[in-house]
């Protein structure tokens, strides 16, 4: 409950840039809170312990292709560097195209 008060109490408090970190330090609390607890890792199978591990370093890999895609993307292009192409004009109704 006292998560559930901290959440209500920082969705409507104005800390800037600290709202943020504040909100995803309560939700790390509540996934801990949820792994702890609710899929009994504190003192795991070994094959759970596997599982819960194996999906750790999914994350942490899906994490790392998401951070590669953007560090590999070109610089977007600047207005003006592009030539426009210039389209000739089209005959009027009723010339001939040719």
């Amino acid at each position: 409950m006292v998560l559930l008060v901290a959440t209500l109490v920082g969705a409507y408090l104005e800390l800037g840039r600290f709202n943020l970190v504040l909100s995803l330090g309560i939700a790390v609390a509540k996934a801990a809170l949820v792994v702890v607890f609710f899929m009994q890792l504190k003192r795991p199978d070994p094959l759970l312990r596997l599982a819960a591990c194996a999906g750790l370093v999914f994350l942490a890999f899906m994490f790392t292709l998401t951070y590669a895609d953007v560090l590999t993307r070109a610089p977007p292009t600047q207005p003006g560097t592009v030539m426009p192409r210039s389209i000739p004009d089209r005959p009027a109704a009723g010339q001939r195209a040719f």
